[in-house]
């Protein structure tokens, strides 16, 4: 990170603060002003946190399991973490994905398993947000508010969105991976040199879709599973909040909102979202939060989804995080997964051995 982006970051992280503190001291009465939260809240709250990441270290682990790539629950959690760290420091959330791919290769991971671990993570998060947006929108068929209808379509048509992205680069693969740019590549501005790039980002992605044809589908299933729980713990840390203050809120917008937040949040163009999830959470919560317990609940929603994570990241894979920004930014930009001689995963021909390779490390 050069010393720009350090400042860009400190910015947007004092932008945050800022909106928070002036939206608290703006709606919420004087005499009313405390961000005081139950033990018994900060327990369940720090209990929703743990079990999200465990679920989600199990939920990598599946993923190499289904695979037949062994990676240890330490490696899993600090994979983790340290794409959560790396996302919140960078524009975007670009540098999750680089962050992760360095502790996996740390770990002594093959550069062609590493994309591939990454690569089939990613499909399973998608898919179980189409079945968190598609159970909600099942289990509140009563709800009278016909916002939670566009609600549940937004999260899950981002998701579908993501996946369908995903199956045309396929697609794309399977027909574009060498030869010279097309004509309609020329005509948006991709030169020989450019259209080289991408070529070699969707060879390494046909040889990913071809190993996860052949993925093990009960360990595939199972970690659907485990990714369906970990969204459905992070989602609990608002009502548990909310209903620990004796507030009364419908469970299906402190539940629905977050989610879009959540994942609405990934377009903001400033590291920490430089108070953008701030001010969504006040424009779609503040009218269902009572007024004397929004303050805290801001305050500690945010702490117990976005801060507690960044904490624990720099903790865990600080260092980690940083050289793999610093490596980055060296080749020109952060990429989803860093090129270079030294990771940049073998041609098709050669990805098909990955599996046996990585089997034979199995006991």
């Amino acid at each position: 990170m050069t010393w720009r982006r350090w400042l860009i970051t400190i910015v947007s992280f004092a932008a945050s603060i800022g909106v928070s503190i002036w939206i608290i001291f703006k709606s919420w009465p004087v005499e009313e002003r405390s961000v005081g939260l139950p033990l018994l809240a900060h327990a369940l709250c720090a209990a929703a946190v743990a079990v999200d990441l465990a679920l989600r270290a199990m939920k990598i682990r599946l993923s190499g399991a289904s695979l037949g790539i062994p990676v240890s629950f330490g490696v899993a959690m600090r994979t983790g973490l340290a794409g959560d760290f790396a996302a919140a420091i960078t524009p975007a959330r670009t540098g999750a994905e680089p962050a992760r791919y360095l502790v996996l290769a740390k770990a002594r991971i093959s550069p062609a398993a590493t994309f591939l671990l990454l690569f089939a993570e990613l499909f399973l998060e998608m898919l179980a947000l189409v079945i968190v947006a598609m159970g909600i929108a099942l289990f509140f068929t009563d709800e009278p508010d016909s916002s939670l209808g566009w609600i549940v379509g937004l999260v899950g048509g981002y998701a579908t969105f993501v996946i369908g992205v995903g199956l045309a680069a396929v697609l794309l693969a399977w027909r574009r991976s060498s030869g010279p740019p097309p004509q309609w590549a020329r005509r948006i501005g991709f030169n020989a040199l450019r259209w080289r790039a991408i070529q070699r980002s969707l060879r390494r992605l046909r040889s990913s879709a071809t190993l996860v044809r052949d993925a093990r589908l009960d360990y595939f299933v199972l970690g659907l599973v485990v990714s369906v729980l970990h969204v459905l713990a992070r989602l609990a840390v608002l009502p548990i909040i909310v209903y620990s203050l004796g507030g009364e809120a419908p469970l299906s917008k402190l539940v629905l909102w977050p989610l879009a937040l959540f994942y609405g949040s990934v377009v903001a163009p400033v590291p920490g979202g430089g108070g953008i999830v701030e001010v969504g959470f006040k424009a779609t919560l503040g009218g269902v939060i009572p007024v004397a317990l929004f303050g805290a609940s801001l305050v500690w929603w945010r702490f117990y989804t976005f801060y507690l994570y960044i904490l624990l990241g720099a903790l865990a894979a600080g260092g980690t995080v940083l050289r793999a920004l610093r490596s980055a930014e060296e080749n020109g930009s952060i990429e989803a997964i860093p090129t270079g001689s030294a990771v940049t995963p073998p041609e098709p021909q050669k990805a098909h051995a990955v599996e046996h390779q990585v089997a034979d490390q199995l006991p």
